[in-house]
């Protein structure tokens, strides 16, 4: 009994409890592996938020070791994320100086409402909103935030001070300057893209963060850099971190409240994209629910230690399965490993030199940015490539809060669209074959004179219902149709609105001599108005299990003419449901 607790609300405790000692050395392994890739990268992307270096390790100690309790995955690695980093840059940057003690407060107050939506929306079974986010909104919004991280970082790497908060403002500040480039600084940033993008050549699986950090700290420091006007890290305090309250003021619920729910959704989004694809690849599953809750709890576990939202990895993931990682060890090793670094080698981080930080964070970018994902959406669906075209040009332009906004409101205006306007059929027969046959997409196949047969591709609701009732009297007057079967396997729900309008339908078909019948899913119909106290019966629609007994009905009525139940469709609806 107390296992199975345990394993529901940790599925990751119940796996370490049976942790076998000779999977260690290899978890071993891969988890100083992930560690060396999550150091600079989480220290260059807490910049990027807008945080001092050392509350990026902060943000990777307690998430990791929380994840591997309550995650479903045994691979995915969480820590600092690009797309959220940004988020919450875009968040904060215009309530509070970075990584002022405000600007702190605030984060901890929107870290803690991201990982709190995160746990409530996995108890509440709201794991798929993680399909909430398609596939062109994704790439859209990774491409258009490689392109906002690019241009936040070309001050770093070139020594200047550029204003404006967007990339339109970026750009025409980096040019106002271009004379003013700091050439020393421009050339540390030039060598620390070449030793990262060599190294990944040489050894993709190698952590080329590391080395080019590594070698661009080792180079200033060799040659003095510092006084030519390289700018380091500097001081980074080592131990654990002093405690901020959160802070929320009733002003800003407006701000922080909708960026902490887009916050979750993108973390849970990007991260289920990590999760599902390397479970696939492994053969075990995922469960959207519990991710839902283990990301939430390892942001959770981000705001009680200072740091800010995470997300899933994907680079981080990678190297965690090249190097052979079996279990989730490999979190709870990394987590240590970087434990170790804040609490005793932190002096190597204030050396860092932040040109070095921003070319690191410039090759993420580069990473993150797909153009042959973009034209790949183009030859699949050119209206899912403009969505992701203008998921770019929003997040670009507007910023990547309300570039994301818009994207979804575009992507639900189309969904709207095609719900309200969804596939239709007309049914035929092919001579010498059985079955029924689309009209649209079989030549040879023929209607049967006098006989509609029309299947409506979509639930029957309020905002479609009127467009099906236009369908049915337009074709029925074309065909000169004597009766009309709605093929109603597809329809698999009816609103109130729906209902109503079948019952109008009915009568404008009755007044011209058109009988109405229904054909497949017939007993949840059937069931569905016996529920609300409305004799099948009463309704004047035949009802048929399946097209075919629809389509004997109507040939034994032309043959033999009308029948007794013809006279009465209510008591042929009751006699034929089944």
């Amino acid at each position: 009994m107390l296992h199975t607790a345990l394993t529901r609300l940790m599925p990751g405790a119940a796996e370490l409890l049976r942790y076998r000692r000779n999977d260690f050395a290899v978890d071993l392994q891969a988890g100083v592996s992930v560690a060396a890739v999550s150091l600079p990268i989480s220290v260059a992307y807490a910049q990027l938020a807008g945080f001092s270096p050392v509350v990026g390790l902060y943000s990777v100690v307690l998430p990791m070791l929380v994840y591997a309790l309550f995650g479903s995955s045994r691979q995915l690695i969480v820590g600092p994320d690009a797309a959220t980093c940004a988020m919450i840059a875009a968040t904060l940057s215009p309530l509070a100086l970075p990584d002022s003690e405000a600007y702190r407060a605030l984060s901890v107050s929107l870290t803690l409402l991201t990982g709190v939506f995160c746990v409530l929306a996995g108890k509440f079974r709201l794991g798929f909103l993680a399909d909430f986010l398609s596939l062109p909104i994704l790439a859209g919004l990774l491409n258009g935030v490689a392109i906002n991280i690019a241009f936040s970082q070309i001050g770093k790497i070139t020594g200047l001070t550029l204003a404006g908060r967007d990339v339109i403002g970026q750009a025409e500040s980096f040019l106002a300057q271009l004379g003013a480039i700091h050439w020393p600084t421009a050339a540390l940033g030039a060598l620390t893209l070449a030793v990262y993008f060599g190294a990944r050549a040489w050894q993709p699986r190698a952590p080329g963060a590391l080395f080019a950090l590594a070698f661009a700290t080792f180079v200033s420091w060799m040659l003095g850099l510092q006084g030519l006007g390289i700018q380091v890290v500097g001081p980074v305090p080592a131990g654990l971190p002093r405690l901020i309250a959160p802070s929320m003021p009733h002003e800003l619920f407006g701000t922080l409240v909708p960026a902490a729910a887009a916050l979750a959704l993108v973390s849970l989004s990007s991260g289920m994209l990590t999760s599902r694809s390397f479970a696939a690849r492994n053969g075990y599953a995922i469960d959207a629910n519990q991710e839902f809750i283990g990301i939430g709890a390892a942001s959770i576990a981000s705001a009680l230690s200072q740091g800010f939202a995470v997300s899933g990895s994907s680079s981080r993931t990678a190297i965690n399965e090249a190097a052979g990682g079996r279990t989730r060890m490999v979190s709870v090793v990394g987590a240590v490993t970087v434990l170790l670094v804040l609490l005793f080698l932190t002096d190597l981080l204030a050396a860092l030199p932040t040109a070095a930080l921003g070319a690191i964070l410039i090759a993420s970018a580069f990473s993150l940015f797909d153009f042959g994902g973009l034209m790949a959406l183009r030859r699949y669906s050119r209206a899912e490539h403009g969505i992701a075209l203008v998921t770019v040009a929003g997040v670009v332009l507007l910023g990547v809060m309300s570039g994301i906004l818009l994207a979804v409101a575009i992507a639900l205006l189309r969904f709207l669209a095609q719900m309200a306007r969804p596939g239709e059929q007309q049914l035929g027969l092919w001579q010498g074959h059985d079955g029924f046959y689309e009209l649209a997409h079989y030549p040879e196949a023929r209607p049967l004179p006098g006989l509609l047969i029309y299947r409506f591709e979509s639930p029957l609701t309020f905002f479609n219902a009127d467009f099906l009732r236009q369908r049915i009297l337009a074709l029925t007057a074309l065909r000169e149709a004597r009766w009309v079967v709605i093929d109603a396997i597809s329809i698999a729900h009816v609103d109130l609105t729906g209902a109503t309008m079948m019952r109008d339908l009915q009568a404008q078909l009755s007044a011209r001599g058109t009988q109405l019948a229904i054909a497949g899913r017939t007993a949840q119909l059937t069931a569905w108005l016996d529920r609300r106290g409305v004799p099948p019966a009463s309704t004047g629609i035949l009802f048929y299990p399946s097209k075919q007994a629809a389509l004997h009905a109507y040939l034994a009525r032309e043959r033999d003419g009308p029948s007794p139940d013809d006279a009465d469709p209510g008591t042929s609806a009751a006699d034929s449901a089944p």
